[in-house]
């Protein structure tokens, strides 16, 4: 549970979950959880995940769907400012640290940049650290993290006194996939239409009270997380992150259609799915 998931929090501390006619528990899983598993299996009826995993799960043949979008954050690749590293290019040879290492995620964002920038591809070293991104670097592990939200990791970073520099996805030929997003089974969105929609709704509230009353969001945050409300870095993460909630829960076709053909590109996904099967905004534009 991190400040990321505050409209939820925020939805049943008031009670529109209720009040909406649902029954809402939040899985905070210890360990990693196959969430499209849980998803089939009836453990869970809705799971937070980001697009390049939908993609990744929808061309596997995985029956799962987005219908909301609640956060976007500026992702990208992090690195110390004492690396050395002072632009894309620099990273040909690095140390790749990535949760999925030694899969192919981190590497192809990372050869993604360095080519954009002009930039000759040496070898890469993954590294696997978890998600504790800025532990790798700051304990010489890694030399650079994807990957890192700059809400989180670069605050983090710099609360430790380990100045960071990031590289955005975005300006670097990537699509921006550092997106928060609702899944279901797309029976589960067919039959439960009526409380989905509900569920959203409850969701939008919430991000409206997150940027009208930032202050009172953060006080259910604490007490909901039982977070000292004198932790300095825990503050300036949430203030960094409220920014981050869009009011806009939809997402176009062709953000799925880009992001599909750059994971065909760099060996993902061996087809891209279309972004039908793999988004609906029925729920949010209805």
């Amino acid at each position: 549970m991190n400040p990321d998931h505050v409209p939820l929090l925020i939805g049943l501390e008031r009670g529109w979950f209720h009040d909406a006619g649902l029954d809402v528990e939040l899985v905070e899983p210890r360990e990693h959880l196959d969430a499209v598993s849980a998803l089939e299996t009836g453990d869970l009826e809705l799971a937070i995940t980001e697009p390049i995993h939908l993609v990744e799960d929808v061309a596997k043949g995985r029956p799962v769907r987005g219908f909301a979008r609640f956060l976007h954050t500026n992702g990208g690749v992090m690195y110390l400012r004492a690396s050395g590293i002072e632009r894309p290019r620099d990273m040909a040879n690095a140390r790749i640290q990535y949760p999925g290492a030694p899969g192919p995620g981190g590497p192809a964002i990372v050869r993604t940049m360095v080519e954009a920038d002009g930039g000759t591809v040496g070898e890469f070293t993954p590294v696997n650290n978890g998600f504790k991104h800025t532990d790798a670097l700051v304990e010489g592990k890694a030399d650079v993290a994807t990957l890192a939200f700059y809400n989180f990791e670069v605050v983090q970073a710099n609360h430790r006194g380990s100045p960071a520099g990031f590289f955005a996805l975005k300006d670097w030929g990537i699509p921006d996939f550092c997106q928060l997003i609702l899944i279901a089974t797309p029976e589960r969105i067919a039959q439960d239409r009526e409380a989905l929609a509900g569920f959203t709704r409850v969701m939008a509230r919430g991000l409206d009270l997150l940027h009208q009353r930032p202050d009172e969001a953060r006080e259910i945050y604490l007490r909901r997380t039982e977070t000292d409300p004198q932790d300095p870095l825990m503050n300036a993460i949430f203030e960094a992150t409220v920014p981050c909630f869009t009011f806009d829960m939809s997402m176009a076709g062709d953000y799925y259609d880009g992001l599909g053909r750059w994971m065909v590109r760099h060996g993902l996904v061996a087809a891209a799915p279309t972004a039908d099967a793999c988004w609906t905004n029925d729920l949010v534009l209805d």
